[in-house]
């Protein structure tokens, strides 16, 4: 297993490699770099990113398009839109301060560079270092991350064992429906809802919408604190939870049936074994094998995809809305930078998982199943 691990961890540079190139090149040819939103907010078309999200801004305020001239001087022809007019000094200066005076390959090598040293350079925007920036917001995103797997394995555990036991009664037909339900709608969908209902929309108000504390956060007790904490986080988990548990929910079900319907068991039941024991002493273990060594990468799922669009309905300061917002100004080192370390802490987490599966059930040798 030793070398199997250190085969893996070596295959992580290769495919980090490989993943920084081919999102470097996609970045080479989209609009709106950072020299053309800077040129924007020179000519006065620079839009925010809640005007974006929204669809207020119209195409001819968009960053990048063209804009009536500044100056008096025509200047030469320029290869970012919206500079007509502008120095071409002044664009050399732009190109300058944020590194695209020189070829993309020479860029891509220092960065690459800088990475491996985990240097991520400072925001284009924020004025903030970009490894600052990810150590703030990270609390928030680990928060929704964290409790959302827990109660999303405690809610699906018990309930997939509970419909294969009684596969095809009524429990296990009304608790499928609730769970197509769950699966078929999306979480940010649920999240809109429970705003209307529960957040000040067109029902109750019970719940905050926005951060995960109140403005008096500081004078609160620490009981206190706790309560408001969890007061703030019971809309955007419910959302995550109800969006991700019914096909963790499925897969235990199936785990459990495949496993019941086996030899093993029919042998423990015929030497008269009560048949919670042959449930919780043989099926189990061979049953969860799948769910709980899946655990690390059901985490990152719910931590780097499935929290951003919540992260942005409930404006919760986090790396969702970070990456988000980063995109949407084209802050190249957070783009970058988040993508690096969220790279690695994924590649580890599957590592992790490999591993899990291992130690679950030793008989599982992926050193034997390469040769």
């Amino acid at each position: 297993m030793l070398a199997y691990i250190i085969r893996r961890l070596l295959l992580i540079i290769p495919t980090l490699f490989g993943i920084m190139v081919i999102n470097f090149a996609v970045v080479q040819f989209a609009p709106g770099g950072p020299v053309e939103q800077a040129i924007s907010q020179i000519q006065g078309t620079a839009v925010d990113a809640t005007a974006r999200v929204s669809g207020s801004s119209q195409s001819d305020s968009t960053p990048g398009t063209q804009s009536p001239a500044i100056g008096s001087g025509g200047g030469s022809a320029s290869k970012y839109r919206g500079s007509r007019g502008l120095d071409p000094d002044l664009i050399k200066e732009l190109e300058k301060l944020y590194g695209f005076d020189k070829p993309a390959h020479e860029r891509f090598i220092k960065m690459i560079k800088n990475y491996a040293m985990f240097d991520f350079g400072d925001s284009f925007f924020r004025d903030r270092k970009v490894v600052d920036l990810v150590l703030d917001k990270m609390p928030v995103s680990i928060s929704l991350g964290l409790w959302t797997t827990l109660l999303v394995y405690l809610i699906s555990i018990p309930l997939g064992i509970a419909k294969s036991v009684r596969d095809g009664d009524a429990f296990d037909i009304w608790t499928s429906f609730i769970v197509i339900i769950g699966y078929a709608i999306p979480g940010f969908l649920f999240a809109i809802l429970l705003v209307v209902m529960f957040a000040g929309g067109s029902f109750l108000d019970i719940f905050p919408l926005r951060g995960l504390t109140s403005p008096n956060w500081d004078e609160l007790s620490l009981i206190g604190k706790v309560l408001d904490y969890f007061h703030h986080m019971v809309l955007p988990i419910t959302a995550l939870v109800i969006g991700g548990f019914a096909s963790l929910t499925m897969l235990t079900k199936n785990s459990f049936i495949e496993e019941i319907n086996k030899q093993y068991v029919v042998t423990a039941r015929s030497k008269g074994l009560e048949e919670k024991r042959v449930l919780y002493g043989h099926i189990f273990r061979n049953a969860m094998l799948i769910v709980i060594a899946g655990f690390p990468s059901a985490f990152i799922g719910i931590l780097f995809t499935g929290a951003m669009l919540i992260e942005i309905i409930f404006s919760l300061d986090g790396l969702g809305l970070l990456a988000f917002e980063a995109v949407i100004n084209r802050d190249y080192p957070v783009i970058f930078g988040t993508l690096y370390v969220f790279t690695i802490l994924g590649l580890v987490m599957n590592l992790i998982g490999d591993i899990a599966y291992h130690v679950i059930d030793p008989r599982i040798d992926f050193e034997a199943s390469e040769v």
